[in-house]
């Protein structure tokens, strides 16, 4: 069972995902709230798997929220997903360095939804290879900042290729294909990659292989 915490301070938004989620066999919303602080003290009670949050609420927004939760370590197995009405705008990004799993524009189709809940609760990739791209294309062309590369240098060849591929937008699968390896290995390369370099999640290691110039963006 996928147990679910929605964060929103609107509450016909938060109903309309409840009805969709709480059709469903495999998924549970076991909380719901309207502000970030009042989030993460349920995060802490019920320990979700996903937390489904909102990025612009009152009291504490969803990017503080996001950080006091990857800053907790009883929290570690808490994927937060972040709702957006704007698509990509810098308050993704930030949510994103602040240690988010992904996020979803508020817009999405209900199959989509309920498709991206599922890949988040397994810790696999939530941002789609074309909205990786647009990420990257549009909020990363700035100057790196400095630490940025921290534990880089502690990558073997084949982990810094395996996560220059995942900041492609590039799946397991398709990292496998390009590096000739199994499945299985290309996920050990990605995954000892992320402990070395204390990447969160997947998304988390997009954000680290482009700030410290593993990848370069593309030119517009």
């Amino acid at each position: 069972m996928i147990r679910v915490l929605l964060v929103d301070d609107q509450p016909l938004i938060r109903s309309g995902f409840r009805a969709l989620l709480d059709i469903e066999d495999d998924i549970e919303v076991v909380a719901e709230a309207a502000d970030g602080s009042e989030a993460v003290a349920l995060a802490r009670a019920h320990l979700p798997d996903i937390a489904l949050v909102d990025i612009q609420m009152p009291v504490v927004d969803g990017i503080e929220a996001t950080r006091r939760i990857a800053a907790d370590p009883a929290l570690a197995g808490v994927h937060v997903v972040i709702l957006t009405n704007y698509g990509l705008d810098e308050y993704v990004f930030n949510a994103l360095r602040a240690g988010a799993a992904g996020f979803l524009v508020k817009d999405i189709q209900p199959e989509d939804f309920l498709h991206a809940v599922r890949v988040a609760a397994r810790g696999d990739a939530l941002l789609a290879p074309s909205i990786t791209r647009k990420l990257i294309d549009r909020y990363v062309t700035q100057p790196l900042r400095t630490g940025t590369d921290a534990g880089m240098d502690e990558l073997t060849n084949r982990e810094r290729e395996a996560v220059a591929l995942v900041a492609q937008g590039l799946s397991n699968d398709q990292v496998a294909d390009r590096m000739v390896i199994s499945p299985t290995t290309a996920k050990t390369h990605i995954n000892r990659a992320m402990t070395k370099l204390r990447a969160r999640d997947r998304a988390q290691l997009v954000v680290f292989a482009y700030e410290s110039g593993l990848v370069a963006p593309r030119s517009p």
